[in-house]
């Protein structure tokens, strides 16, 4: 088998809403069909796809009807300023870290379509 990329295809009702925010927060731009919007890292390599879902609904994190069936852990260095950008460019913080200055963590966010993702630090391994 000779897998070129893989990406991670997630389901939205708003294209747009959704990768551009993913192109945000990885730092990449949108390859936009009608249906389909490719998330490009600056080399032009595929990272994220996002699929037109008109009937999409969201996951209620942690617990509910709608129950997630994935989510990303992004690990960052700087945990103030990723929470920034995550919020600037529309996430949603769904659970705070209990001590955000701890050795190691996460905290737990939403995309604008609801899809759950975490931000996770460990001070020493990414120093």
């Amino acid at each position: 088998m000779d897998i070129r990329y893989q990406v991670v295809v997630l389901d939205a009702a708003d294209l747009h809403a959704v990768s551009g925010f993913w192109a945000g927060v990885l730092g990449g731009s949108v390859d936009a069909d009608d249906d389909w919007h490719m998330i490009v890292d600056r080399d032009g390599v595929p990272r994220m796809g996002i699929q037109l879902a008109p009937d999409h609904v969201p996951p209620q994190w942690p617990d509910g009807e709608q129950q997630q069936q994935l989510h990303l852990d992004l690990w960052v260095a700087d945990l103030e300023a990723a929470h920034q950008e995550v919020i600037d460019l529309g996430g949603i913080l769904l659970q705070a870290a209990p001590d955000p200055t701890a050795e190691e963590g996460f905290q737990v966010y939403a995309d604008p379509a609801g899809h759950p993702f975490c931000l996770c630090w460990h001070r020493t391994a990414l120093a």
